[in-house]
């Protein structure tokens, strides 16, 4: 066992985890402050519930062995060996090396992405969504949608290079820009498309309530990106120190993209456009960010800051409620880094005099990634809308959700005596 890789793979564990709290914070400054405990909520029950779902059964659907029928998403449920439940093989084998590390800590760092995707959808149904018909969407969603969906992507095995999409497409996604990042912004729009229109719905709706509270959570997502990004090489090494300055230059290059963008259009460049931005760097680096030198990234990075603030204002052409905009920033993005390593991929680019061909992997790759998890969000959304229901009243919408549903105020100030 590697002592060295082992403390890095735990220690991009820890930073990823990070990041969960730090899109609560990055979420709830930007709701109205009487809906911001209900929005922090959604990230912080998702931590919750995910993680001991990973632990009871989603480390073992996404990493089932199931062979070669383990391509399409649903033999890796049905194909499980049930003695990996609860991972009672993993602790047995706790101090075994897999690889150079124990299979325990890659448990640990696989479980922050399962719990950070989840969360990142919940940005789109910011102020109107009940606690528990969240939670239930929560636990289904992870369990039919991302759970194989990752399989798709990360079961690497001693045979195959990865799931499917990387090891028979050929598609490249180191760290996640489909299982992750397309993932949740397809299941975000279905979920804005059940749930309907805010109240007034229209541009400039609402305006961010807390934004040093917003700044601080892009701060702590941009640290535990880099445990995201450099963690996924599961090693201390050359390609891991590549994506770290990727992880660097591409959101920096995103926030000027996208505050260059403001000033055009409005005249003044935003500190959260400049949050948005490097949200949409980090997004767009993700799948990319050991595939393109740093002179790349930062021309990937300022693409997606200007394509993601364009494609946020989409919600008004087309009439869905994407609250905080995950379409436009996570499905784009993740669209974006994604099919970027086809055109300008080390050794893969189309630029670079290699053809198309893995341009037209990563497409298919990004293209089946969001048609089932949209699809899937889609209809376990309709089904709990139609059963228990999602929506809060229209009176407590209106009012803010927090003393409703969760019978606190994130600002409770004391009243001075007369």
């Amino acid at each position: 066992m590697d002592q060295g890789n082992t403390t890095f793979v735990l220690f991009s564990a820890a930073l990823v985890l990070l990041m969960t709290p730090g899109l609560a914070f990055f979420y709830g400054g930007l709701v109205k402050a009487k809906s911001v405990v209900s929005m922090m909520m959604l990230s912080f029950g998702s931590l919750a519930l995910i993680s001991v779902l990973w632990v009871l059964y989603g480390y073992a659907i996404t990493f089932a062995d199931v062979g070669d029928t383990g391509w399409i998403g649903i033999p890796h449920i049905i194909g499980i060996d049930t003695s990996a439940l609860g991972l009672a093989a993993q602790v047995t084998d706790a101090a075994a090396p897999a690889g150079a590390y124990p299979e325990m800590a890659f448990v640990a760092f696989q479980a922050t992405f399962a719990i950070i995707t989840v969360a990142l959808i919940s940005g789109a149904i910011a102020d109107r969504a009940k606690f528990g018909a969240w939670m239930v969407f929560a636990g289904l969603w992870a369990t039919l949608v991302y759970f194989p969906v990752a399989g798709w992507v990360f079961n690497f095995t001693a045979e195959t290079d990865g799931g499917w999409i990387v090891d028979k497409l050929g598609a490249i996604d180191f760290a996640g820009g489909t299982a992750v990042h397309i993932n949740a912004g397809a299941a975000a729009l279905a979920l804005a498309i059940v749930l309907g229109k805010r109240f007034g719905f229209s541009k400039g709706i609402m305006q961010p309530h807390n934004v040093p509270l917003t700044l601080i959570g892009a701060a702590l997502l941009w640290f535990g990106w880099f445990g995201f990004n450099a963690g996924s090489e599961l090693a201390a090494d050359g390609l891991a120190a590549l994506a770290v300055i990727n992880t660097i230059a591409a959101p920096a290059a995103a926030m000027l993209g996208w505050i260059t963008v403001e000033k055009i259009r409005h005249g003044k460049g935003t500190s959260v456009g400049a949050a948005s931005g490097v949200i949409a760097g980090l997004v767009a680096i993700t799948p990319a960010c050991a595939s393109v030198e740093p002179v790349w990234a930062i021309l990937l990075g300022a693409i997606s800051g200007v394509v993601c603030a364009i494609a946020i204002d989409v919600k008004f052409s087309f009439g869905f409620d994407d609250s905080l905009d995950v379409v436009g920033i996570h499905l784009v993005g993740g669209i974006i880094g994604t099919l970027y390593i086809g055109l300008f991929g080390t050794g893969v680019g189309a630029f670079f005099g290699y053809g198309f061909g893995q341009l037209l992997a990563q497409a298919i790759g990004a293209g089946a990634v969001l048609l089932y998890s949209f699809v899937m969000a889609l209809i376990i959304g309709f089904a709990i809308e139609k059963t228990m229901g999602f929506r809060v009243r229209a009176e407590d919408e209106i009012a803010g959700i927090d003393t409703v549903v969760h019978g606190e105020e994130a600002y409770a100030f004391a009243r001075s005596k007369e």
